[in-house]
């Protein structure tokens, strides 16, 4: 069974750790199968080749997937983390500047009820003076 279009019998991306061999710095390189590869060695080797091709990809994969997983929970796990700090902070803030707002407005109250008993007794005072003198002035 040939494998191959356009003179292209195979091709596999594998990573290349010959010069590198921490994971995180892997390079990806391409490998290409030709006719002349299939015609050199045979359909079952090159077969065989780009079957262990795809089985080091499948391998490399599940990998890939597990460690995107891992990576992924620790990173909810951190994201959680944060969020649940930043949320206590801000509670803590909000509370402070709530507390603030209403020390702020009992003192505010205070002074507009000082200011509506100035106003009330000034007005008392005016009307009580005009019906003492509509009193005494007025027609009789």
């Amino acid at each position: 069974m040939l494998r191959h279009c356009n003179d292209v019998a195979a091709e596999r991306i594998y990573y290349l750790t010959a010069l590198d061999p921490h994971p995180e710095n892997r390079v990806p390189v391409t490998a290409k199968l030709s006719l002349k590869f299939y015609e050199r060695f045979g359909d079952d080797i090159a077969g065989e080749l780009v079957d262990w091709f795809n089985a080091v990809d499948s391998t490399y994969q599940s990998q890939l997937r597990e460690i995107n997983e891992l990576n992924w929970e620790r990173f909810k796990a951190t994201l959680l983390a944060e969020s649940a700090s930043i949320r206590a902070e801000l509670r803590g803030e909000f509370g402070a500047g709530f507390a603030q707002l209403r020390t702020e407005m009992a003192e505010m109250r205070a002074e507009l009820l000082k200011w509506m008993f100035v106003y009330w007794t000034g007005a008392m005072v005016g009307l009580g003076g005009l019906i003492v003198g509509m009193a005494v002035f007025g027609p009789r």
